[in-house]
């Protein structure tokens, strides 16, 4: 195995871990209208999140740096081809941030609900545009010789890439739905197991259909040499989010018939988030961003790689600190496991 091909499994690791852990705080925010339906449930949710929501995006930024230091020619491609899309991600982040920041600042009702507004905003179009940019990854984009882009916004509106785009929004609500299950009491946590159902039937409809889209077509092409390896991690995917379905449900589970399981599902949402990463970035390989002008211009493992000593020093660094990095967010996310219930209606707003 050349370093190109590790650092291609470590970038498609960060994003599986940035795609569990973002995505239930985007999730969160997405519910945070349909199960906020009051000023103390809308606080008890963003709390659940409210010690690990930044901490989560590292994996974005770790992911973009590695792919900008292993790969400079895929980052530089792939940045200018989404380069609006990317720029929305960034301003809802941004404003999402300044949101959770602010939003307790002052006592107006106004005030809060156009915060909580902007929570909403900042959550939905990451969601959906996360999924819409993968899928032209996968899809590939119009590259010429020179591997620049030759296509315009709409060119990356394409079919499979909105259904990719269903399908991170149904993932992450489902995790969102979940997440809040395991970390709340009482009512929210009984309606938030409630919407998990739902948006575990729309995950499953929506991923599979991405999935089975994504094996099919590139069979057809014959673009897959690993295709026995991609199929089985797509249906390990499958598998995992019909368990994380019924685990809500309580269907046979230890024994405990007709009472959710919100460990187990949670558990099990990550595991189908974690399996259909992995399927789709075997489908890609060895191409990290396909041409569709002429297979010639894609870029692969092979031609947008940094040199051999740069990935060697990289690899040694990323040996190095990684251990502090992923002990430190564990560490986070023990102290802050228990679960949250709602503060006494008198209770002052606070950050």
């Amino acid at each position: 195995m050349h370093l190109s091909d590790l650092w291609f499994i470590a970038i498609a690791v960060l994003w599986a871990g940035y795609f569990i852990l973002e995505g239930f705080d985007f999730g969160v925010g997405i519910l945070l209208p349909v199960l906020g339906r009051d000023q103390a449930r809308r606080r008890v949710m963003i709390n659940t999140i409210g010690p690990v929501w930044d901490g989560n995006e590292v994996w974005l930024l770790t992911a973009g740096g590695a792919t900008f230091a292993a790969f400079p020619g895929w980052y530089a491609a792939m940045f200018s081809a989404f380069y609006l899309p990317l720029l929305l991600i960034l301003v809802a982040l941004i404003i999402r941030g300044v949101a959770f920041e602010y939003r307790g600042k002052r006592a107006g009702a106004a005030w809060r609900r156009g915060w909580d507004a902007a929570i909403f905003i900042g959550s939905l179009l990451p969601a959906i545009l996360w999924g819409v940019a993968f899928g032209n990854v996968l899809h590939g984009i119009p590259l010429n010789a020179a591997h620049n882009y030759a296509g315009n916004f709409f060119t990356l509106l394409n079919p499979y890439s909105l259904l990719g785009g269903l399908a991170t929004l149904s993932l992450f609500t489902l995790d969102g739905a979940l997440f809040l299950a395991l970390k709340t009491m009482g009512q929210l946590r009984r309606q938030a197991t409630a919407v998990a159902r739902l948006a575990g039937v729309a995950a499953v409809l929506a991923g599979g259909g991405f999935l089975a889209w994504t094996e099919f077509s590139y069979r057809s092409a014959g673009h897959v040499a690993t295709g026995t390896a991609s199929v089985l991690l797509a249906a390990a995917a499958a598998v995992a989010l019909l368990t994380a379905v019924s685990a809500t449900v309580g269907w046979g589970l230890s024994g405990r018939c007709g009472r959710p399981r919100e460990g187990l599902a949670f558990g099990a949402a990550a595991a189908g988030i974690a399996a259909a990463t992995g399927a789709l970035f075997t489908a890609l390989y060895p191409n990290v961003l396909p041409s569709t002008l002429n297979a010639a211009y894609t870029l692969t493992t092979g031609n947008a790689a940094s040199t051999a000593k740069t990935l060697a020093v990289m690899t040694v660094v990323a040996c190095i600190f990684l251990p502090f990095v992923l002990a430190y967010q564990a560490w986070t996310y023990w102290v802050f496991r228990k679960r949250l219930g709602a503060p006494p209606q008198s209770a002052p707003e606070t950050q």
